[in-house]
């Protein structure tokens, strides 16, 4: 499976690997021009941002992303048969109350009690969704919010959406141990800033922004569960860890894949199903979804607040298909979030 962003170069490549599906393609008249030897066009540009990503989550230099992968070879062709299977062991399960949740919040009949009441019979949820509130990527002022009653009325029930999308993952994404603490804790503030840019660049496109929030979040989650999955495996076969250039080369080759297991074994509704498709693989012909443009900017915007080689400004344009006038807006957003919750979203 292509990674997140290397969706953008199937567009204007010509050729595909025979041994491996067609990557997905973006429709973005204004590059329709480019040529191979354009240094600047949005493939290579949208490639080289991944691999600043990677870089950075696996805190490695660039060399170390690639090398001989050939003494993994069975613990490539074993993780690619567990998830074909559907049968991944460190696959999250579906959080108990998340469908009572889902069901309540996409019911316009549904009152604040009512919401009140199904967060507050989940304890370890309600502690959750109150830290979520505080924080700087979702508490809509400086007071803090003390209760689940007072977070559903300040936030409203979109807002709430979101919290509740958070609150559920926050737990399966949090370190086990020392070696995942860093990788942790970054895939979190990545996937976070991914998912507010992906509500936000919906909200600028009149789509559903709840949604995109929540399927924005899952592709951080895959990578948690992916590396996770590498690891029992390795440990299994090889007697060691995996190295950077086989977590880096499992989480590009199946990282759609697993966000769309997380989506069905969670029975989430078929509108996440749709929108993990569209962005993975845009028909002929068809827009830049939301969460496209989302997980560029999120990624973007964490790399840049953290001080890491990323993207050029002058070049959103060309790995965008946000206007200009709706770009700006939706930066300055999350890097307001970045900058106010730099040290606290490491701790919820």
């Amino acid at each position: 499976m292509p990674g997140f962003l290397s969706w953008i170069s199937g567009f204007f490549s010509t050729s595909q690997p025979t041994s491996l599906a067609p990557e997905p393609r973006l429709l973005n008249p204004a590059q329709d021009q480019s040529t191979d030897d354009d240094p600047e066009t949005g493939p290579l540009l949208a490639r080289q941002l991944e691999d600043h990503l990677f870089c950075w989550l696996l805190d490695v230099a660039p060399s170390e992303l690639d090398g001989d992968l050939s003494y993994a070879a069975d613990a490539i062709a074993e993780l690619q048969q567990r998830l074909g299977d559907g049968q991944l062991e460190e696959l999250p399960r579906q959080p108990l109350s998340l469908p009572m949740l889902m069901r309540a919040l996409s019911d316009e009949s549904t009152d604040r009690q009512r919401l009140t009441d199904i967060i507050l019979g989940d304890p370890s949820l309600t502690d959750q969704l109150l830290q979520m509130a505080n924080s700087p990527y979702f508490r809509p002022g400086d007071h803090a919010i003390d209760s689940v009653d007072q977070a559903v009325f300040l936030l409203g029930l979109d807002g709430i959406r979101n919290v509740v999308s958070a609150a559920v993952m926050r737990p399966m994404m949090a370190a086990r141990n020392s070696r995942e603490a860093l990788f942790a804790q970054r895939v979190w503030r990545w996937g976070l800033t991914c998912a507010r840019a992906s509500e936000l660049t919906a909200r600028a496109q009149s789509a559903d922004s709840s949604a995109h929030f929540m399927a924005g979040l899952l592709p951080a989650l895959a990578y948690i569960t992916i590396r996770r999955e590498l690891h029992r495996i390795c440990r299994a076969r090889l007697i060691r860890d995996p190295d950077p250039a086989l977590i880096r080369y499992s989480l590009v080759r199946h990282q759609w894949a697993t966000s769309q297991l997380l989506a069905n074994e969670w029975h989430l509704p078929p509108q996440f199903n749709a929108l993990l498709l569209g962005a993975e693989r845009p028909a002929p012909r068809q827009a830049q979804t939301p969460l496209n443009d989302g997980m560029i900017l999120g990624t973007r915007e964490v790399l840049r607040h953290a001080n890491q080689r990323n993207l050029a400004e002058e070049h959103l344009p060309k790995v965008l298909k946000l206007a200009p006038e709706q770009i700006g807006p939706v930066r300055q957003s999350l890097n307001t979030m970045l900058q106010e919750g730099g040290r606290s979203t490491s701790r919820v």
